[in-house]
């Protein structure tokens, strides 16, 4: 196997992993000098051994010796005991001679097993493959280089922008397709956040299902902020995800909770008052709106006010990405600081 295809495989591997918790997803081949695939393995989730570990502990079970081997992984390997030893000892003993890292790891807690590799006598590329290392794990990227989660805002809203209609109904103004679209990514994220007035009038339970109804093995925190309290018998006291109520209503304060709760990836759901909350505070780093072709003429915006008085002062978006689901389409925008982005149509 060539050196591109085994980062390849690599790559397919970390993308088993789970793409929420504290961890990023990992994936991690061993090539023999010859170009044979001796061992892989990839990050299973916080408090799980390192795709490294992983697969140095398969060829150890099936008696391969690593001795000369090139270790392709998706991030740099770590040099610090947090849940797991460090991987670049263990690389650096198992007899592996070259570690070639799609990225080096943004995280100064782990970073730093490049330089223990190369004064262990490993050869160390590092790079081959950034920005594709860095899309894979684009939230927990930005929580360990800006020190606050990831936010996703998600909108669903008709045509002219509306999420709800003049008397107030609002189910369902987008179609199955987004909605079940809309249960997947909330096994994605950590965190789902939305204001006492959508608890309020809409009751949400906040889970991710599955296609039968069912709750998804993974359930995120149900995150309610504002000063007045959570309803006796709201859905979203019931099974799913545990829930945290934040008496504010400052997005700050918020992000500075749920970062020290673990929290990397924020979807911030609703509704129209702490949208322009979250988007007058700067803090909203990608937004998905999935738009019906529907139009209302009234109702409510799907944001209220976020500080904008003039054109000038938009906020501005890069269209990364355009999606149809069913009759509906979904755009996918992030800060043009995050860098250039090629728009693509699926």
């Amino acid at each position: 196997m060539k050196l591109a295809a085994a980062l390849d495989r690599a790559f397919e591997l970390a993308a088993k992993g789970p793409a929420h918790g504290p961890n990023p997803q990992v994936g991690c081949v061993i090539l023999s000098k010859e170009g044979v695939v001796l061992a892989e393995g990839y990050h299973r989730g916080a408090g799980t051994p390192h795709a490294e570990a992983v697969a140095v502990s398969q060829a150890v079970e099936r008696g391969v010796s690593l001795a000369g081997a090139t270790a392709v992984v998706t991030l740099e390997p770590c040099a610090h005991h947090g849940r797991t030893a460090p991987c670049a000892p263990l690389l650096a003993r198992s007899g592996i001679t070259r570690v070639v890292a799609a990225v080096g790891d943004p995280n100064p807690v782990a970073a730093g097993g490049a330089r223990y590799l190369r004064q262990h006598g490993v050869a160390v590329e590092l790079g081959m493959a950034e920005a594709r290392a860095k899309e894979l794990n684009l939230a927990w990227q930005h929580a360990v280089t800006v020190g606050r989660p990831y936010v996703t805002l998600k909108l669903a809203s008709s045509l002219d922008g509306r999420i709800a209609a003049a008397d107030g109904s609002s189910q369902w103004i987008t179609g199955q397709e987004s909605r079940a679209h809309v249960q997947l990514l909330r096994e994605q994220v950590d965190a789902i956040v939305v204001g006492n007035g959508t608890v309020q009038a809409d009751n949400p339970a906040l889970t991710a299902r599955q296609q039968d109804g069912s709750l998804a093995s993974h359930q995120p925190l149900r995150v309610v902020v504002g000063h007045r309290s959570i309803p006796t018998g709201a859905a979203l006291l019931g099974p799913g995800g545990p829930t945290l109520h934040l008496p504010t209503r400052q997005p700050l304060e918020v992000l500075e909770q749920l970062t020290q709760r673990d929290v990397r990836h924020v979807l911030l759901e609703g509704g129209a008052t702490v949208a322009g909350a979250w988007l007058a505070a700067g803090v909203v780093d990608r937004i998905l709106a999935y738009i019906a072709p529907v139009v209302l003429g009234s109702g409510l915006p799907a944001v209220s006010n976020c500080g904008v008085d003039s054109l000038g002062q938009a906020k501005r978006f890069l269209t990364h990405q355009t999606t149809r689901l069913g009759l509906d389409v979904l755009i996918e925008a992030r800060l043009a600081a995050e860098g250039n982005y090629v728009h693509r149509t699926d």
